[in-house]
């Protein structure tokens, strides 16, 4: 397993360059955020927002339109419930992530599998939270385009049929070959399972120990997707960057929160494409 530090991801963030407009930083659409799980859906537009993308799109509840609008306005918004323009902006995206705050509802449950199926594989989409729980629970199969898991433990375990004590290195690739998938298994040292290898972050701390943490991290990821050449560069990058930049704040604070992590992505991003 290799070690995943500020010297793996030396080099991958790149300066822009001075000709560029919005089309060259990816397209991404952003699927979740029930009735009641608006705040994870913020937060995971948020995070792809704030590490560069050039369009994003949310589809989500309609009760957090008005709070998307408010605290985002540079995403733009639609009601996932309106499967047309839906369906037109998954076609459209270069890069999805569905599950944030989605819930297991049955109407979710049918809008996650319309989403499944419209997806190519000239396309990248990151599955988080309530769709990997419904996946698993519904044996639904990974999709044609380029798939990237990010379960906790728990969602890990129903995905991939492994309890907590067989959730080794060499299992955890096994499961991860038969999904034809990266996984990236959070957990204190967060696991990234690629085809080829394994790495192990070395950064992260337990003041980041609360709610929309992977909710971030999905923004992230799909940020990064969207703008880096190398899809197993851009993983590796968002996963590091997340917990580094949690790793700084908690030098001065008792908890740090997403949102935190989000305001300071912009600045880190900075650093690391000058260095």
């Amino acid at each position: 397993m290799k070690k995943l530090n500020q010297e793996s991801i030396h080099g991958l963030i790149p300066k822009r360059k001075d000709d560029s407009y919005k089309g060259d930083y990816g397209r991404i659409l952003v699927i979740g955020g029930n009735e009641s799980m608006g705040g994870a859906i913020i937060m995971a537009t948020s995070a792809a927002v704030n590490s560069g993308a050039g369009l994003v799109s949310v589809a989500t509840a309609k009760t957090n339109h008005i709070a998307l609008h408010a605290r985002l306005p540079e995403a733009m918004v639609l009601d996932w419930n309106n499967r047309q323009a839906l369906a037109q902006q998954v076609k459209a995206a270069s890069v999805l992530v569905i599950g944030p705050g989605m819930g297991d509802s049955k109407d979710s449950l049918e809008l996650l599998k319309s989403v499944l199926s419209l997806v190519t594989e000239n396309q990248q989409i990151v599955v988080d939270g309530s769709a990997i729980t419904m996946m698993a629970e519904h044996q639904l199969s990974t999709p044609k385009a380029k798939t990237i898991y990010t379960p906790h433990l728990g969602e890990w375990e129903r995905l991939s049929h492994l309890k907590p004590s067989e959730q080794k290195e060499s299992l955890n690739q096994t499961a991860r070959a038969e999904l034809n998938a990266t996984v990236v298994l959070k957990q204190h040292r967060t696991e990234v399972y690629f085809e080829e290898d394994v790495w192990k972050n070395q950064a992260g701390n337990p003041a980041m120990a609360t709610g929309g943490m992977g909710d971030t991290l999905a923004g992230m990821i799909a940020g990064f997707l969207a703008q880096l050449e190398n899809s197993k560069s851009a993983v590796l990058a968002a996963v590091y960057l997340h917990s580094h930049i949690g790793d700084n704040l908690a030098k001065k604070q008792y908890v740090v929160l997403p949102t935190h992590i989000i305001e300071q992505l912009p600045f880190t991003l900075k650093e690391f494409s000058e260095n």
